[in-house]
């Protein structure tokens, strides 16, 4: 089968022929329909996220279809133990020996994937292919960000690409206010950001027109951190969505003080991809996507990296 394969980190990724993989017991081959380009990819192809399998077929946003014609989805956990103090207490996302989809285990920047099937969502109907890939990573790990920011009204979203298109509309189904922050001068960003029913778009380090009850943070820059917690007010949530960030640069206790809280999310789990996936028709969410054939995946991520396309990519063998 064709695949674009890592071999080293900080490579570029290549256009292979290799050996279609086998299904063991409890797992399922998938022809490959779509495939999301998530940041996670870059983070794993730039060696930012340490020891990934080598060589290694990327991509974790997977619309696959096995051979009776079940359409499926391969998001990025791939594996759990079930017996960790973590998986024992609905907390599989933090598992000792989780596995990853593009980063433990070869994934969908291919023509075909294998997948095991406890980890696999039944895609919802009235989404083709490529717009359900985002659903997978961008809507998933959206989804979750957002239910650790409880009942918060006034919602500040850090960095409008894929996983922030589809929250905001989330978020206005729920009737919350969303304020949109984007890179200083990206019109383009806040404008759409605006189109999809954002109550205010503007950059970074503007302060939001009244102070927000929880903010999410997607770009991967740790010098929002503390200008997010300066923009929620006190008792309010910061929350990392990302799997990579740079450094958090120091910031005076005051600014957390007041019963703020800063937080991480990490990974999901199947009930985050089980809720998610019921709410999406009901929103109903619609994504934006462009689509790269399989060889250009390489023009895909640099894409994503330059912020050169609003929502998401995706890969279409």
């Amino acid at each position: 089968m064709k695949a674009m394969v890592l071999r080293a980190p900080g490579a570029a990724l290549a256009l292979d022929t290799i050996d279609a993989p086998e299904p063991l017991d409890g797992q399922l081959l998938l022809r490959v329909r779509a495939c999301g380009v998530c940041r996670t990819d870059l983070h794993v192809i730039d060696g930012e996220l340490e020891h990934p399998k080598l060589p290694l077929v990327p991509g974790h946003q997977i619309v696959g279809e096995t051979d009776d014609g079940r359409r499926l989805g391969v998001p990025w956990l791939g594996w759990t133990c079930g017996e960790c103090r973590f998986c024992t207490s609905g907390r599989e996302n933090l598992c000792d020996r989780a596995r990853f989809i593009g980063y433990d285990l070869d994934g969908g920047y291919a023509e075909w994937v294998v997948a095991d099937e406890r980890f696999c969502f039944p895609i919802p109907d009235g989404f083709p292919d490529d717009q359900a890939a985002p659903l997978l990573c961008a809507g998933l790990i959206g989804y979750r960000c957002l239910r650790m920011c409880g009942d918060a009204r006034r919602l500040g979203l850090y960095g409008f690409g894929a996983a922030a298109h589809i929250l905001v509309q989330v978020a206005r189904a729920q009737d919350r206010e969303v304020y949109a922050f984007t890179r200083d001068g990206d019109d383009v960003a806040q404008a759409f950001a605006r189109e999809l029913g954002a109550t205010w778009a503007g950059p970074s380090r503007a302060p939001p027109p009244q102070p927000l009850d929880a903010a999410i943070i997607f770009a991967p820059d740790g010098g929002l951190v503390p200008l997010a917690l300066r923009a929620v007010a006190p008792g309010g949530s910061v929350v990392c969505g990302g799997i990579h960030m740079s450094d958090i640069p120091s910031f005076p206790y005051t600014e957390l003080w007041e019963e703020r809280v800063l937080r991480s999310v990490a990974n999901l789990t199947r009930r985050d991809g089980e809720e998610f996936l019921r709410l999406a028709p009901e929103v109903p969410v619609e994504t934006r996507v462009r689509t790269y054939p399989l060889e250009l995946v390489n023009e895909a991520l640099a894409d994503l990296r330059a912020g050169r396309f609003s929502g998401a990519a995706v890969v279409v063998p």
